[in-house]
């Protein structure tokens, strides 16, 4: 088992997640949403993505979440990737039904784990689960797979007030804690953090995406960001996501070694992203989820889960796998 923190860092009060943490020692994460979407059969070919479908289907959303706690997970995301007033703007919907969009999302995935709460027998014994607000990058609304690059050739000015409005709402909102995931610069996690220092104080993690075992998508060096984490307030832990698993454990080793904050990851299933197609293409190898979680977890991890091209029966598999003792506090 990795290095157990005693607290969710840089909080002053226990949140549900460092709650959670301390109890189970530690928290099994969601898959891809856009993975089981796809799965039951939504077309997301969109700019939006599965923004699309919490316009067009909110139902389809809270049904996507459930069978994420169901399969075990401890904490579900919610629809807000590639939800920004920007993308919503260009659809036509601006003002107070952007926000309520937005914040619906966030209200699907309480509900969700409400009902999975009320249907649970009491005397399982897991904590939890929690309500992740997911806050994607910038090239994520480019919707042209940027976000895989890095490249976007705007500054932090210009990032701020694209992120702004979005995030500060969703810290406002119930959610448990913000995901600032997929980030592919070290740049970005810089506006983002200093963003979330201007609003109301929410655990938030921040979680980027790799392209090899030491480097994120635009070549910063993985040590350089363990650095930032470990002296930046408000960061409340640092990982890795939509990286390819292979590349998991020297990446948790690497922010092992820079910083004392939480590490959480959760790759994809492999393959390269096809932004003109909005598809994954194949992978060429494909974990075992249960024994790679374990040894990302031994490793040092204390967050584990999935991305793209991992669902809930992958889920189930990590929860298989994992410990089932609850600790007592």
């Amino acid at each position: 088992m990795g290095r157990i923190p005693p607290a969710f860092a840089g909080e002053e009060t226990p949140s549900g997640f460092s709650t959670l943490l301390a109890r189970q020692g530690f928290i099994l994460l969601d898959g891809g949403l856009a993975t089981e979407l796809e799965r039951r059969g939504h077309d997301l070919n969109d700019p939006l993505w599965s923004a699309k479908v919490l316009i067009e289907d909110p139902g389809a959303i809270m049904a996507a979440h459930l069978a994420y706690l169901e399969a075990g997970a401890d904490c579900v995301t919610t629809a807000t990737y590639q939800a920004t007033f920007q993308g919503l703007a260009a659809r036509g919907i601006g003002g107070a039904r952007a926000e309520e969009i937005l914040l619906g999302a966030v209200e699907l995935a309480v509900r969700a784990r409400n009902r999975f709460r009320n249907s649970r027998p009491k005397a399982d014994g897991r904590p939890g689960p929690l309500v992740a607000a997911g806050i994607g990058p910038y090239g994520a609304f480019l919707a042209d797979g940027s976000e895989y690059r890095g490249d976007y050739g705007i500054g932090a000015a210009d990032l701020a007030g694209f992120h702004r409005r979005r995030l500060h709402l969703l810290a406002e909102s119930p959610a448990d804690v913000l995901a600032c995931e997929t980030l592919p610069s070290l740049e970005e996690a810089r506006v983002l953090a200093a963003l979330a220092g201007e609003t109301v104080a929410r655990p938030a993690w921040y979680s980027f995406s790799c392209r090899d075992d030491g480097h994120l998508r635009d070549g910063t060096p993985i040590a350089e960001v363990a650095g930032w984490a470990e002296d930046t307030p408000g960061v409340s832990a640092v990982g890795v996501n939509c990286t390819e698993a292979e590349f998991v454990p020297a990446l948790i080793g690497a922010l092992g070694a820079g910083t004392r904050k939480p590490v959480i990851v959760y790759p994809n299933a492999g393959g390269d992203w096809d932004a003109e197609v909005k598809r994954w293409g194949r992978a060429e190898e494909v974990p075992d989820w249960g024994d790679a979680c374990r040894s990302w977890i031994a490793a040092g991890a204390v967050g584990v889960g999935g991305c793209c091209r991992v669902g809930p029966e992958d889920i189930r598999r990590m929860r298989a796998a994992l410990p089932h003792r609850v600790r007592k506090v």
